[in-house]
Order: structure tokens, then C-alpha cells, then sequence
């Protein structure tokens, strides 16, 4: 009797269509494969990168081979081998008759079958290792940081270029393992060696033999587990501390457990293979020794460090975990670059607006009024011209010299925005060869306005200036070659197609001239791809998918392609290992418009540091408004190595080094040739003064002195010191963080003004003013400064000062006057400016109109010095507000408190006394200088007497009494015929108090 087979047979046709639709989708497959890689090798080719192309290429197919080639040979290996140990003689059963009619079908072609399946495996597990080329390159060229972890002395190299590798690779050694004995385990049972029914033996020697040593595999790669978890221990989140890196039980209980299951792994290892073959030959003893393991990695690994946490640390955790803390302090503050901040106290314990407020130099003639944000609006409706040219949603802050003065401007870039084409525009023709690309940089000084509150613009002009006084009569920033070929506003889609075989055949639109005319223009530079040939074009013709590559006349010999315009995304491909800011910015440097692009080089692994999000961390109000959200990526380091710069005109992408001293960075730019990052050294001079501590960079960091500045575990484990970032000051219910803002100033401490970007912290839980941090460049290097307020200060925070400001009675009846059913107030960045030992604080006011295409207008300038309410402003000027705030201190003068009777003072509590009205001028001269001592003293004595430190207590009642001695003297010479000083003029405020009452 024929048996039946129990697949059915495919008919001839059928095999035949099947193979053919396979063929097609290989042959598309391949072909899109293909396309893409021969136009990314001629665009790199382009932009002379090709070093980075064939780089990640061969690695990527070196890993896909490697992988792929050892998981199928494992796996397949294992099949066959289990093939090859089947029984000659298998026992009769039910359980076998069932079985035979599948060996009848793969019999026959079971080589087949097996290098069908290992080929499969092995082709998911290459598609998989192809993207860990990044672990690899590191793994192959990463070296020492010269830094050795706390607990092992092992350098943070290993863990940030050896141990992610390492790990990869232990993970696809239990899969293939896993795997193997998976697939074993079936052709042993489907060839008898494994049955389930049946007298004797259930397994034979062969199999049994064969599986053990799967098994005792698979537990020596455990025991490698538990090795590489001991250093992974150190990259763990503390439960207890709430930091990551090893704590007091990991350290004490849980690696000491690791260590021994290690040992325990391998013993049970040599175990399964003695008592399945050499020895009982069954699997009892076998399962018993895999039970044990499991029971001791419970016992362990498990309950073991539990007790320990619950018993011994619990109760006494702030001491315990003391140490430890310490260890995630320290790395967290080396990874991020945060070892460097220099902290200074700032008193501000100055609640009058100082005479000298209305003459600064240095602070208050640099202060900016325009918010980029808010004046895009502005910018695109005045220099717009024709409405398909666009300056995005927000603009930049730059600082250039003009006629020997260096000052921050608001500089934007005329874009072609293709969005705004309108239906007769928005051809093919049109899209891609007529409206090719913007012109010209614009500028605006950031502390100026004209013509009813409009921006001064100073460059990128299109044509002739009228002789209005809205705008310079002369280019101040000229740009030589002003055109925009590559800019923020290009997406993916927005190629160009530029050049001309005929000279006098001009096809691009230039520039707007006269009323509804243009001029025309053909593109010269060096970048874009030559699309002149047959070839060239039918290839870029599949790539987009467009018919006209190969039919339109506007493509000829001599065109070529711009593609990949936009800047962030052309640096990102030249440089995939980098993470980008969110925010390029545009500067002039050499006549040229270049974009400034900053990269970070980041790692997941140094031991004992904090680990964020930098999506998260970044994220604000200015998020996704002309700046670009960063991925969701968790890292623990973080350095700001590279500064690119994209030329706008031909392309050209350029990587300098600009922290030499960054392993990762190294390492990088040994895998791919130790040529591909241009040295610090050739940065040119002009650009390097248009290079700005980055935004993102700054964010992290800031984010992270919030709670890091603590630096004794004791304290950072009572958090009480903490800092928050507060909300948009005009908008705190929003939720969104106040972003940080561009000032060219000079703060206390500083020799002069610098372009700096700054910060203001609150305390955690309070709106006061805890601190201001800056970040800077001083000679080349990166500088973050933190300006601490007293814990007890007076001092308002942003979103209490706005609201202490729009909330003042006459204030609030001028910005109601202000807004109405026809026009609406908007705030601009509220500016926190340390000043002569008080706080100086700045907010613009904007007025929109809601008629069609009307913009923000800059009408009215909000000012408050001291503790955000006493004095208050609204003027039209900076300057006229500047003289308000003077002439309130005038008239408030300063309280004389009772006369002291001489001598030292006793262990005082001070108190600053509230000022009071009078007509008496301010103190000047020396008496002020003197007056000023005193204060700073009282506050240091304050502050030490909250301290609790006796030591530091004493210097300060020493020095308030020699300030208050000077503040004597200072006073007869002022007055040497001992007249009494005038009503309402200011004495030195006399502590008083006994030691320990106050705090």
C-alpha cells in the first residue's frame, strides 16, 4: 500500500510563478539597495567624505559576515551533528510510526533543509550585528581615559568602548547556544534519539551526550554573565541613594554573590557533562545541579542582598550609602564637564537701584531687547520682499564687531521656503531650477530699536536703501557671497538642480529688483553632484522617482544636483557618530554665510554617573520653534568636541576638534582614518569669535547643577539644597522651562563682557532666586559659572518678578492700555542681570496688532531692580527705565538706624532695615563704598550663622567690625565738622541679637 505524503505536491506553474515573484522583489530589493549606495557614495564623493562612507559600509558588512556566518555555522553545525548521532535502530512505537511519514520528506533533502535554516538564522543575526558597527569601531579603536573606576581600578575606557561589545556579543553566544539546543533537541526527537514513549532508555547516549554539552555550554557562558555583570554592577540604578552606580549592598552583597555564582556556574557546568556521560549517564544528577544554580542565584544573588539592603542599610542609609554617593557625585560631575564650575557667592543683598546704574558701560548698554523668537515675525514681514522667503520660526543671537565695538546682534538667513510657493509657482521647473535658494544674512543690533520699535537692520539687503533711519545705508556685515543654497528651512525633498551649458542662459531667480522684476543667476560653486550624463541621470531619476531627470531641457550637461540642504542633516551624514545640537546658527566668517553646527560625543557606560534623557533634558519653550527636538537618548557622557560649520553657499562641511582632550572623540577619529576631524589649531581666527557655548550642552549641564552642585553626600542625600529650572516667567502654568539666552555682558568677577549663556535656578519648591549660571568660552575653553544667592535671600525669582511687575497698579493700567480688542501684549525674554551687588531685571514688551500680516513691535521695556517689587518700571527705552529705577532709589534713600555707641559688636543677628522715603541724595564716594562693606559683611555673618560653622562665624563678626569701623571713619571725613548726616540718607544698619537666636 502507497503511503501519502503529507505535504502536497506544487504544480509546475505554481513553482514557476513563485520563483518569478521572488526574482522580482530580489531584483527591486537589490535595485533600491544599489541605488541608494552608489548616490551616497557620489554625494560623499561631494563633500569629500568618502572615507566615512566606505568606512561604516565595510564594517557594517564585515559584522553582517562575522555574525551571520558563525550564528549559521552553530546552528546548523549543531543540526547536522545531531543528524549524523540519529539511531540506526529505532524501537517500534506509535509515537515513531507517526513520526516516519516527516523523515520520508526531509530524508531525502535534509542537507537542504539544514543550510535553508542556518542560512536564515544567519541572515537575521548579520541584519542585527550590521548595526552595531558603532560598538565595534569603538571596541577595535578606543584607548584609556586616563581615569580608573572607584571599585575595580579598571580604566573608563573599558567600560565605554570595551564592555557594550562585549556584552553584544555574550548576548548572541546564549542565542546561538539557545538555538542550537533548540534545534538539536528536535532532530534528535524526530530521528529517535529522544523519545517520549517506548521501553528503555528515553534518550540515547549520543543525544544525551550531545544536548549535556549544550546545556553545560550554555551555563559557562552564565558564568561569563555574572563576570561582565560585576563591572556592569557599577552602570546600575541605586534604589536607596537614588543615583546610579553600585551602592552599599551592591558592593558588599551583590558582587561578592556574583563572583561566587560564577564559580558555582562552572562547577555545575563540569557537572552536567560528568554525570550525563562519564559517570550515571541519566539526567537526574544533571537537573539536580541545575536546580542547585538556580536555587543559589535566588538565595544568592537575590535574598542575600535583600537582607543586607532591608537589615543593615536601611536603617542607617544616610551613612551607608554615604561613600557611594560620594563616587556618583564625583563621576557624574567629571562626564559632563561639570568639575570645572566655578561658583562664587553673590550677595545681592543690595535692594536699591544704585546711582551708577544710569552710567554702567559694561551691563546695561549690552542689554538685549530683541527677542529672536519674537521679532521672526518682524524680520520676515519687513525683509521679506516676496512670500516665498522665510527667516523659520526663530531667529539667532551672534555677536560681531562693527566700527570697533562688538555687541550681539539678531542675525537671521533669507530662506527659500517651498511651503510658501504659491499653485502657479509650484511646478517641477519652477520647485527644483527657478527657485533655487535665498539671499543674504540679516542683522539687527540686539539692543537697539527704530521707527516706532522695528529692528535696525545693518545687512542683507536685497537692493538700494531709501534714506530712512529704519535701516543702515551701508551693508555693516557684508557677506561677499550672500547666497543661500543650504539652509534650515530645506527638507529631504528640496534638491536643486543648478548649472548651465549656455553662459548667457540664466535660469535661477536671484533676487527681487524693482517693483515685480528679478534678477537671474547661474549657480558657480564648487558643490553638488554632476547629473551631465545619461547614466547620472536615470540613476537620480530612480532615487526621486521622477521622469524629468531623463525629459526636461532644464537639465544638461553641465547641471548638477544639490540634495541633503539641509546643514544639520548634512553633518549628521558626514558625521553619524555625533549628536547634533538643535540649534545651528548662521555667522559671516570670511565674507561667506556659514552655519555653525555643534556636536556632542556621547557614551551610556561611565561607571557611577548620572544617566538622562536628552530629549527630556533639553526640551523647552523653544523646542521644535526653529530649533530640533533631540532623540530619546539615554547617556551618562557628554562633551561638546566638535564645532562644524557648513558653508551655504557651495556646501562645503568642515569638522573641527575643539576638545582635545575627549577619548571618544579620538577614537572616532582613528576609526576612520585620524584624519577626519580638522585639528583645534585650524580654526580660523574669525570663526572662532563666532563660537558659542551650545545650547543643548548647557541645558544638560544646568539641569544637572541643580542637584550636582552639592558636592557633600551628606547634604545631596538630604536634597535640601537642590535647584529647579523655573517655567516661561509669562506663562508658569504652561509647564515649560525658561529657556536660557545669549547675553554679551559682564558679570561679577568677570575682567569684561563676554557672549555668554546664562540661566537663572530657583530653589527646589520656592520661586526666589537661588543662582544665576553662565557658560562661557575664555581662550578657547569651555567655562561654567555659578553666581550663588544666599539660602535666605529676598531676592525674587523670574516668575515672581514678572508677575511682582505686570501685577504693579500703575504698570498694569499702561499694559492694559496697551492690549485691546485690536492688538495683544507679548513678552520677550526676561533677562536676570547682576549689578552692584543687587539684581537688575529686564523684560521687553511687544505689541501685535490683529491685523492681517502685522508683526510684533517693540513698545515698552519693563524693568525691576532689587527684590522684584520695591522698584519698578515701564518706560518706552532701556534708558528711560534705567532713570525711573535711579530716581526711585533717590527718593526712597536709606533708613539711619539707631546710632551704635561704638566698639565691637556682639554676636550679632542682622537685619537689613527696609528703605524709607526721603528727598536726601544717595550716599557717594567713599561713604557708599563704605556703606557697600557693611552690608556684604552682614551677610556674610548671616550666612555663617546659619551654617552652623563657628570658624567661619568669627571671620565674619571680624570683618563686620572692621567694615563697620571704616564705615566711622569714612563717615567723620565726610562730615568733619560732625554735622549730623541729612534725613533720609543712609547709615550702616546696627546688628543686633544674642549668638543663636538667629538664622
Amino acid at each position: 500500500m502507497r503511503s501519502s505524503s503529507p505535504l502536497p505536491k506544487m504544480s509546475r506553474r505554481g513553482r514557476v510563478t513563485i520563483a518569478v515573484l521572488v526574482g522580482v522583489f530580489v531584483l527591486f530589493t537589490l535595485l533600491g539597495w544599489g541605488v541608494q549606495a552608489w548616490t551616497d557614495w557620489l554625494w560623499f564623493d561631494e563633500v569629500r567624505y568618502t572615507e566615512v562612507f566606505t568606512g561604516v559600509l565595510f564594517t557594517r558588512l564585515l559584522l553582517f559576515l562575522a555574525i551571520g556566518l558563525g550564528m549559521a555555522v552553530i546552528v546548523g553545525g549543531n543540526l547536522w551533528l545531531a543528524h549524523r548521532l540519529r539511531p540506526r535502530l529505532r524501537p517500534h512505537s506509535v509515537e515513531q510510526a507517526a513520526l516516519e511519514r516527516y523523515r520520508m520528506v526531509l530524508s531525502p533533502r535534509l542537507g537542504t533543509w539544514i543550510a535553508l535554516t542556518a542560512v536564515v538564522i544567519g541572515l537575521f543575526a548579520g541584519l542585527s550585528a550590521q548595526s552595531r558597527w558603532n560598538q565595534w569601531l569603538l571596541f577595535r579603536n578606543g584607548g584609556d581615559f586616563g581615569i580608573k573606576d572607584p571599585e575595580f581600578g579598571v580604566d573608563i575606557g573599558f567600560y565605554v568602548f570595551q564592555l557594550p561589545f562585549w556584552r553584544y556579543l555574550l548576548g548572541v553566544a546564549f542565542t546561538a547556544v539557545v538555538l542550537a539546543l533548540i534545534g538539536a533537541l528536535a532532530v534528535h526527537y524526530l530521528f529517535g534519539g529522544v523519545r517520549l514513549q517506548g521501553v528503555g532508555d528515553r534518550m540515547t547516549n549520543a543525544a544525551r551526550a550531545h544536548l549535556s554539552s549544550l546545556v553545560a555550554a550554555f551555563v559557562l557562558l552564565k558564568a561569563v554573565a555574572y563576570v561582565l555583570d560585576r563591572r556592569a554592577m557599577l552602570l546600575e540604578y541605586n534604589e536607596g541613594a537614588k543615583l546610579y552606580g553600585a551602592g552599599y549592598a551592591d558592593v558588599n552583597a551583590l558582587l561578592p554573590a556574583k563572583e561566587i555564582l560564577a564559580y558555582i556556574s562552572i562547577v555545575v557546568a563540569i557537572a552536567i557533562i560528568v554525570f550525563s556521560n562519564a559517570w550515571m549517564r541519566n539526567l537526574v544528577w544533571p537537573g539536580i545541579s541545575l536546580a542547585l544554580l538556580g536555587v543559589s542565584a535566588v538565595a544568592i544573588g537575590g535574598i542575600y542582598p535583600w537582607a543586607v539592603q532591608t537589615f543593615e542599610v536601611k536603617p542607617s542609609l544616610k551613612d551607608k550609602e554615604a561613600p557611594y554617593i560620594q563616587r556618583s557625585i564625583d563621576a557624574t560631575r567629571a562626564a559632563f564637564g561639570l568639575g570645572v564650575t566655578e561658583t562664587t557667592p553673590y550677595a545681592a543683598n543690595n535692594l536699591t537701584p544704585p546711582a551708577n546704574l544710569a552710567t554702567d558701560t559694561s551691563v546695561v548698554s549690552n542689554v538685549r531687547l530683541l527677542d529672536p523668537q519674537l521679532v521672526s515675525e518682524t524680520y520676515t514681514q519687513l525683509q521679506q520682499v516676496r512670500g516665498f522667503y522665510d527667516f523659520g520660526p526663530k531667529l539667532d543671537i551672534d555677536r560681531y564687531g562693527v566700527n570697533g565695538k562688538v555687541s550681539d546682534y539678531v542675525v537671521g538667513v533669507r530662506e527659500i521656503n517651498y511651503g510658501e510657493l504659491t499653485d502657479q509657482q509650484n511646478t517641477w521647473i519652477n520647485r527644483h531650477t527657478v527657485y533655487t535658494h535665498g539671499y543674504g544674512l540679516v542683522a539687527a543690533p540686539a539692543n537697539q530699536v527704530v521707527c516706532g520699535g522695528q529692528p535696525f537692520f545693518v545687512s542683507g539687503f536685497l537692493g538700494e536703501r531709501t534714506q530712512e533711519a529704519c535701516s543702515s545705508q551701508t551693508e555693516q556685515i557684508p557677506a561677499k557671497q550672500p547666497r543661500i543654497y543650504y539652509g534650515e528651512r530645506m527638507t529631504a525633498d528640496d534638491y536643486a538642480i543648478v548649472g548651465q551649458s549656455d553662459p548667457n542662459k540664466k535660469a535661477e531667480f536671484d533676487r527681487p529688483v524693482g517693483e515685480g522684476g528679478g534678477e537671474s543667476y547661474t549657480y558657480t560653486g564648487e558643490g553638488g553632484v554632476e547629473i551631465g550624463s545619461f547614466a547620472r541621470r536615470l540613476l537620480y531619476a530612480i532615487k526621486e522617482q521622477e521622469t524629468n531627470f531623463l525629459l526636461s531641457e532644464a537639465v544638461n550637461e553641465d547641471s548638477k544636483l544639490l540634495y541633503v540642504r539641509n546643514p544639520r542633516d548634512r553633518v549628521e551624514k558626514v558625521a553619524p557618530f555625533l549628536t547634533l545640537d538643535g540649534d545651528p546658527y548662521p555667522a559671516v566668517v570670511d565674507g561667506r554665510v556659514q552655519w555653525i553646527v555643534d556636536g556632542y560625543t556621547t557614551a551610556a557606560t561611565y561607571p557611577y554617573a548620572e544617566r538622562v534623557n536628552l530629549q527630556t533634558e533639553t526640551t523647552d519653550e523653544l523646542t521644535n520653534r526653529g530649533t530640533f527636538q533631540l532623540a530619546r537618548e539615554n547617556v551618562n557622557y557628554m562633551r561638546n568636541s566638535v564645532k562644524a560649520t557648513v558653508d551655504a553657499y557651495d556646501g562645503t562641511v568642515k569638522l573641527y576638534e575643539y576638545d582635545d582632550t575627549d577619548p571618544v572623540l579620538k577614537a572616532w577619529n582613528k576609526a576612520f582614518g585620524g584624519d577626519l576631524v580638522l585639528p583645534k589649531a585650524d580654526i580660523p581666527v574669525e570663526l572662532s569669535e563666532h563660537l558659542r557655548y551650545p545650547a543643548d550642552m548647557f541645558k544638560v549641564q544646568r539641569n544637572l547643577l541643580t542637584k550636582f552642585h552639592v558636592t557633600n553626600p551628606g547634604d545631596f542625600y538630604s536634597a535640601q539644597d537642590f535647584w529647579q529650572v523655573p517655567n516661561v516667567p509669562d506663562a508658569p502654568d504652561s509647564g515649560q522651562k525658561q529657556p536660557p539666552y545669549y547675553l554679551f555682558t559682564q558679570f561679577p568677577g568677570q575682567e569684561s563682557p563676554r557672549f555668554q549663556l546664562t540661566s537663572a535656578v530657583t530653589p527646589n519648591g520656592r520661586q526666589n532666586l537661588a543662582a544665576l549660571i553662565s557658560g562661557s568660552y575664555v581662550d578657547g575653553k569651555p567655562r561654567l559659572e555659578v553666581l550663588e544667592l544666599p539660602d535666605q535671600t529676598r531676592i525674587s525669582g523670574p516668575v515672581q518678578v514678572h508677575q511682582q511687575m505686570t501685577n504693579n497698579a500703575n504698570i498694569r493700567q499702561q499694559l492694559n492700555l496697551l492690549s485691546s480688542n485690536q492688538a495683544q501684549v507679548h513678552y520677550g525674554n526676561l533677562l536676570s542681570l547682576p549689578f552692584a551687588d543687587g539684581m537688575l531685571y529686564v523684560e521687553p514688551v511687544y505689541v501685535k496688532s490683529n491685523q492681517q500680516d502685522a508683526y510684533p513691535l517693540l513698545q515698552k521695556v519693563l524693568l525691576s531692580y532689587g527684590d522684584g517689587g520695591s522698584f519698578v518700571a515701564l518706560a518706552d527705552n532701556i534708558n528711560d527705565g534705567i532713570k525711573q529705577l535711579v530716581e526711585q532709589g533717590k527718593r526712597a534713600g536709606q533708613a539711619t538706624p539707631p546710632p551704635t555707641t561704638g566698639g565691637n559688636p556682639t554676636t550679632p543677628t542682622p537685619t537689613t532695615p527696609p528703605p524709607t522715603s526721603g528727598d536726601a541724595p544717595p550716599l557717594t564716594g567713599d561713604l557708599a563704598t563704605a556703606a557697600e562693606r557693611v552690608q556684604t559683611a552682614i551677610t556674610e555673618v548671616r550666612a555663617a550663622q546659619t551654617s552652623g560653622d563657628f570658624e567661619r562665624y568669627g571671620r565674619a563678626l571680624k570683618a563686620l567690625d572692621e567694615a563697620l569701623t571704616a564705615f566711622q571713619q569714612a563717615q567723620q571725613a565726610a562730615n568733619p565738622a560732625g554735622t549730623p548726616a541729612p534725613s533720609g540718607s543712609a547709615a550702616p544698619p546696627s546688628p543686633t541679637g544674642s549668638p543663636g537666636t538667629g538664622g
